[in-house]
């Protein structure tokens, strides 16, 4: 979902009233998903509290105990997970730190839950030196290999990964399934993509795992809102609700299809008001100020992207929003230049197309279009498949005069208006 458009281009509130009265096919009912977004209960957070306390007890009457730090980690991560609370992944941190220095980073199952944390921070570097650590251990090499697939797929090193994936392959187990298809949809072969999802899918239910189905289901349904399945993509974020009703990306999968598909920006908003009250993560609010945006409720958007600036000033996040930042940034002709520099630490940390594609952006906004498309035709025509980047693409050729070419692209970008959204899809018809 490509709500992060909102700070691409500007639209006004004439376009956006015309955009909202292109409306598909009502595809959603309340009646399906009110009910998941009244809950007041949490047990899965409750419980994870609870264990949380109990490891906590008893580090503090064995100090010495660095296991207990361990099973304390893996708490702090499920409370990240369901609360999106920052805190609670850099405390996971620091527990794993302990556990591993306690083993003189001679323990693989302790170097790959440290590398697990450093992936869900963006620290992708730092977890393959872990994993590379990990590998050389030897102990549960699987483990290890799945995961030197995760990173490397980050990274952008597909010839390393595909080394990995020959190493683990079986067509019988979930964990190699899901990164085959996290590979064939990185490479831009969605079908194959859909297809592995879903023979996991069928291995997560014939071992009736829960956690398993749920994650299966919302990835199920980014791909099928990929593929323009957008009744399938549906159907699958309510089955994942219906395991947790406090699936706070499920909920807001659905927001988008209310608001890009059937363009109902105030039902979409509703449902984002619940997501909001359960869960922190910084990027909710740009889904919300795009909204605003596309109704012509300015203040609102401004307030909203206040609140995502706000968040993000807490340290702890890193390097974690960087390309939200960059997007935001380079809209603003006071902050261009600070978009640039962060597109470049965002290269240093992660030199992928995506990444590259950044930097081409921010140059683009920064009056450099010679550079941009230098960095483009480099780095990123023909490199990734990601709608956004092939919009930023298109903009920047066109700026170079490459109309003919840029023009191409549009027509490619015209069958992803759903992904892009609203917001979009009217500025499409001017490249």
């Amino acid at each position: 979902m490509k709500y992060i458009q909102l700070i691409l281009l500007f639209v006004t509130f004439s376009m956006a009233i015309s955009c909202n009265t292109k409306t598909n096919q009502k595809i959603t009912n309340p009646a399906d998903y009110n009910s998941f977004l009244n809950t007041e209960k949490n047990e899965s957070l409750e419980n994870t509290i609870l264990e949380y306390n109990f490891w906590k007890k008893k580090l503090k009457e064995t100090p010495n105990q660095y296991p207990y730090n361990a099973k304390l980690a893996a708490t702090n991560s499920s409370i990240f997970q369901l609360t999106g609370n920052i805190k609670a992944l850099k405390e996971a941190e620091q527990n794993l730190i302990i556990a591993n220095e306690k083993t003189n980073y001679n323990n693989a199952g302790y170097l790959r839950s440290l590398a697990r944390n450093y992936i869900s921070q963006h620290r992708f570097k730092e977890a393959l030196e872990l994993l590379k650590k990990a590998e050389a251990n030897g102990e549960k090499l699987q483990a290890t290999h799945y995961m030197l697939v995760d990173v490397n797929l980050e990274l952008g090193n597909l010839k390393t990964v595909e080394k990995h994936l020959t190493k683990v392959r079986n067509f019988k187990d979930f964990d190699y399934l899901i990164r085959l298809s996290k590979y064939n949809d990185h490479i831009g072969n969605l079908d194959k993509a859909i297809e592995y999802l879903e023979t996991s899918l069928e291995i997560a239910k014939s071992s009736n795992n829960k956690g398993l189905m749920q994650w299966n289901y919302t990835n199920l349904a980014d791909y099928y809102g990929h593929a323009g399945r957008i009744e399938d993509s549906y159907n699958a974020y309510l089955k994942a609700l219906k395991l947790n009703s406090n699936d706070s990306y499920a909920k807001k999968g659905i927001a988008w299809i209310v608001y890009s598909y059937e363009r109902n920006p105030k039902e979409a908003l509703r449902i984002l008001k619940s997501v909001t009250k359960e869960h922190a993560a910084p990027d909710y609010h740009l889904l919300k100020a795009e909204i605003a945006e596309f109704i012509g409720k300015n203040n609102m958007k401004e307030k909203e992207i206040a609140l995502y600036l706000l968040k993000v000033k807490d340290t702890n996040y890193g390097v974690m929003y960087h390309k939200y930042d960059v997007l935001l940034y380079a809209e603003d002709a006071k902050s261009k230049e600070k978009a640039l520099t962060i597109a470049q630490q965002e290269i240093s940390e992660r030199p992928t197309a995506q990444s590259y594609d950044l930097l081409a952006w921010s140059l683009y906004k920064n009056g450099e279009k010679e550079k941009a498309l230098q960095i483009s035709e480099n780095y990123v025509i023909n490199k990734t498949f990601e709608p956004e980047a092939m919009l930023h693409t298109a903009y920047i050729l066109k700026a170079n005069g490459r109309e003919e070419e840029a023009s191409k692209i549009k027509k490619e970008l015209l069958g992803a208006v759903y992904e892009l959204g609203p917001l979009v899809e009217k500025e499409l018809k001017s490249i």
